[in-house]
Formats: C-alpha cells, sequence, structure tokens
C-alpha cells in the first residue's frame, strides 16, 4: 500500500509534464505556422497588385463580397476537415494567400496616396504592438476570458452583416464604425484564442493558426482603413 501511494505523485507529475509538453509543441507549431503564412499572405497581395485584380475587385465591390464570402469560408472548411493532416496545413496556407489576394484592393487604394507606404508599415506596427499586448495579457493573467467567445463571435456575425449591407449603403459613418468595432472585437478575439492556446484548450495547431491569422488579419486590414482614411495624403 505504500508503495502504491507513492507512485501516485510521479504519475500525476508525467501527466502533468506530459499535458505541458503537448501545450508547448501546439504553441511552438503554431507560431511558426502563423510566421510561414505571412508569406503566402504578401505573395497573394503582390499578384493581386501586379495584375489588376485589386482594380477589378474595387470596380464590382457586391462580386468581390461573393467571392470573398465563398473562397474562405469554403477554405475554412476544408481546412478544418484536413486539420489532422498535412493536407490541412496546404489548405491553410492557400488560404492565406487568398487573403493576400483579397487584401491587395485596400493595399491598392493605400499605395495610390503619397504616404500610403508609411501607412502600411503604422498598421503592421500597430497590429504587432496589439498581439504582443494581448499575448502578454494572455500568458499571465489568471482571469479566464473563455466566457466572452460567444458574445464575440455574435459581434463578429453582426459586422458581417453590416459590411455587406453597407455595400449598397455606402455610408461612411457606417464603415468607420464598423472598423472601430472590428479592431476592438477581433483584438478581444485573439486574446481569448491566445489564452485558449497557452492553456492547452486547443491542441491543434492548424485549427489554432487559422484563428489566430483571422484576428490579427482583420485587426490590420481595420486598422490600415482607419490610417488610410484619416492619415492618408492624396496629392
Amino acid at each position: 500500500m505504500n508503495d502504491f501511494r507513492q507512485t501516485l505523485p510521479e504519475s500525476g507529475g508525467y501527466s502533468a509534464t506530459s499535458a505541458q509538453a503537448v501545450r508547448n509543441r501546439v504553441m511552438r507549431n503554431t507560431y511558426w505556422l502563423l510566421t510561414l503564412s505571412l508569406i503566402p499572405t504578401v505573395l497573394g497581395a503582390l499578384v493581386g497588385l501586379n495584375t489588376g485584380i485589386n482594380q477589378i475587385m474595387g470596380n464590382s465591390p457586391g462580386t468581390s463580397a461573393i467571392v470573398f464570402l465563398i473562397g474562405a469560408f469554403g477554405l475554412m472548411y476544408l481546412i478544418q476537415r484536413n486539420r489532422n493532416s498535412s493536407l490541412g496545413v496546404a489548405l491553410l496556407l492557400a488560404f492565406t494567400f487568398f487573403m493576400g489576394i483579397m487584401l491587395s484592393r485596400l493595399l491598392g487604394f493605400v499605395l495610390g496616396m503619397s504616404n500610403g507606404s508609411q501607412l502600411i508599415m503604422m498598421a503592421f506596427g500597430g497590429t504587432a504592438i496589439v498581439f504582443g499586448v494581448m499575448a502578454s495579457v494572455a500568458t499571465t493573467s489568471k482571469r479566464d476570458f473563455s466566457n466572452m467567445h460567444k458574445f464575440l463571435i455574435m459581434g463578429v456575425v453582426i459586422l458581417i452583416v453590416a459590411s455587406l449591407a453597407n455595400i449598397f449603403l455606402q455610408l461612411p459613418a457606417l464603415m468607420l464604425t464598423i472598423s472601430v468595432m472590428a479592431i476592438a472585437i477581433f483584438s478581444a478575439l485573439l486574446l481569448v484564442d491566445l489564452q485558449r492556446v497557452i492553456n492547452g484548450g486547443e491542441t491543434n495547431y492548424v485549427t489554432a493558426t487559422l484563428t489566430i491569422y483571422l484576428d490579427v488579419y482583420n485587426i490590420f486590414t481595420n486598422l490600415l482603413m482607419l490610417l488610410g482614411i484619416f492619415g492618408g495624403n492624396r496629392d
């Protein structure tokens, strides 16, 4: 009996060590894949800018929205279905390439300004700061932020509906409101998603990378949009 009792802490310690190793592996693979995903995003944006796809999207915003929704949700569905295989990684990189192409419309608009390059760097820097802050809070805070997830997803749905409606309404005030709300909502989602990975709530690095990538992408695009509106110089 004494021998049996003495083995319990060792078994528990082994399980805790094993769980920590899994969390560390998921975090490491997620950060590496997230960094890698930036490469096809940039390549996709360059393709969009150099082939004139960004101008086509600008001339047909309704069609662009339909293509975006079908392409994005279709690829996300396929990624989820194949998240446990190498095909899931390939599909994720294809998704980030597609998102880069869709980003080229906004980049083309901003680059048409005399200070467009500076605005893009500012948006990139601002996004990096938000990521750093949220990662620090997720790592150090003892509070569980997972209960925010359901309400934040409801906010995302409202943003999508409002964005689609504004394609036809073309209300500048609504566009600004959507961008400000999007930065706030996706920053909070970034915190929730990072904490889930850090705490071991997410054990698949492909899924983790997808969710965090979407948070970062939306923060960057909406921050860039606001900078373009308020800080852009058109000479």
